[in-house]
């Protein structure tokens, strides 16, 4: 296996039974146009989709 990719691991989280998991997109800037509702939604992690899990396990050496 080669090195895992830092920025990789800051930005997903494994599961115990191997799911991958990120947060949200566009939370950073440009938070006050956006309602309550889709502020307090984008602080959950999601799934990640099934066609990405395959290259992301290889970028964490999974």
């Amino acid at each position: 296996m080669g090195k895992i990719r830092k920025s990789i691991t800051k930005r997903f989280k494994i599961t115990k039974n191997g799911k991958i998991l990120r947060r949200l997109s566009g939370q950073d800037h440009s938070l006050a146009k956006k309602t309550g509702k889709r502020k307090r939604a984008g602080r959950k992690w999601i799934e990640v989709s099934k066609s990405e899990i395959k290259k992301i396990k290889r970028l964490l050496s999974y």
